[in-house]
């Protein structure tokens, strides 16, 4: 179950930001004794990789802070975010930490979490996708580095809990479904009442 509550934990934070959840895994595995990458997956803190992720992690931090730039760049994390969702859990799930000592969940089926962290991510990008466009137009674009930074913080958060707290992990997993499920919801009956308020009346 633990190992479930890890992978979520990262797959979720890829939904957020594609690459943060894959440079902490590599640069832990590197340089910091709590987490143990199985051979599969060692990939990840090799040189290459943590170059390649580092400076993309950098460049998806700046570029969902501008308005307008960020709806161009959840286009084109799409796909992304969802892969790399996969790759977080599967590598994740499968890791030994500081609290999974002999992850076995998902011994023997290897696909399994790649598909369950697809899901995770790709629900948590339609939804940060889904929210930015219309904060955006109610700001005039003011809300996009606030949100985005909010997002950077939100996504740092889960992958420390996934490693250290899983638990919590998989809390704040169902809390930023819930908290922007309810931000969409609001958003749209405001939208309905603006709409009906300006149809003139006959």
């Amino acid at each position: 179950m633990l190992e479930f509550l890890v992978g979520s934990g990262l797959a979720a934070a890829a939904g957020l930001n594609a690459w943060m959840p894959l440079f902490a895994l590599g640069l832990l595995d590197r340089f910091v004794p709590v987490i143990d990458l199985p051979a599969s997956w060692s990939w990840l803190s090799s040189d290459v990789a943590l170059w390649i992720t580092g400076v993309l992690l950098v460049v998806e931090i700046v570029a969902d802070k501008i308005p307008a730039v960020d709806s161009v760049n959840d286009v084109l994390q799409t796909v992304v975010r969802p892969a790399s969702g996969g790759i977080a859990f599967g590598a994740g799930a499968s890791a030994q930490t500081v609290r999974v000592d002999d992850p076995s969940l998902f011994a023997g089926a290897a696909w399994v979490p790649i598909v369950v962290g697809v899901v995770i991510a790709l629900a948590l990008h339609a939804l940060k996708a889904s929210v930015r466009p219309l904060a955006n137009v109610a700001t005039a674009g003011v809300a996009a580095p606030v949100l985005s930074a909010a997002e950077d913080v939100s996504a740092g958060a889960l992958i420390v809990a996934a490693i250290f707290a899983p638990v919590l992990a998989g809390a704040l997993v169902v809390a930023l479904i819930v908290s922007a499920v309810l931000l969409l919801r609001r958003r749209r009956r405001l939208r309905s009442g603006t709409s009906v308020a300006s149809v003139p009346r006959p």
